[in-house]
């Protein structure tokens, strides 16, 4: 039996699980998210908390199990509380302007690079901090590391963008005679 797949998801006050045969959507205080029905499990509510089962003992089906589990209590997570990644930008010279949708960056390069969110995806910028937030945590991942990638942390300065809670191994720079 999956260990993620058969604990039971908590369902808050306020947010509320319909079923239907190829999605299930949730609906809470912060927005609506839909999460694919997988085929070989089954998804069911018994009084607050929702419950996934498998219907039978196949490989697919145990695969499916914990996976399924995990996106619907990712949704309820995010319709309820959110998703927030942080990044820290480190180099001199470097600077962040902007927020809410789009932020333009200079990081060095010889012309100014601007990023604009997704829908759903908002950007908060403080001194040399960029916050990642949304209801979608795959989203709101999937921003992030696109950020991160515009700039990688290199290992001699740490000059780039980080997550701020990534610790960067640091290399020995040239031997001096």
């Amino acid at each position: 039996m999956s260990r993620i797949g058969k604990l039971p998801i908590d369902v808050p006050a306020g947010v509320t699980i319909t079923i239907d045969t190829d999605v299930v959507t949730v609906k809470g205080p912060k927005g609506q998210l839909t999460v694919p029905h997988l085929s070989d499990v089954t998804v069911s509510l018994e009084g607050t908390q929702a419950i996934v089962t498998r219907k039978n003992d196949e490989f697919i089906a145990k695969s499916q199990h914990g996976l399924q589990r995990a996106l619907l209590n990712n949704a309820v997570v995010g319709v309820t509380k959110g998703y927030e990644k942080k990044l820290e930008v480190n180099g001199v010279g470097y600077r962040i302007n902007g927020g809410g949708k789009s932020i333009e960056m200079s990081l060095g390069f010889s012309h100014p690079v601007t990023y604009a969110a997704k829908e759903g995806i908002s950007l908060l910028v403080e001194k040399m901090t960029i916050t990642v937030s949304g209801i979608d945590k795959q989203a709101v991942g999937q921003t992030a590391a696109e950020i991160r990638a515009i700039k990688k942390p290199e290992p001699y300065k740490g000059k780039g963008i980080k997550y701020a809670d990534e610790v960067l191994r640091h290399k020995a720079g040239k031997a001096g005679k």
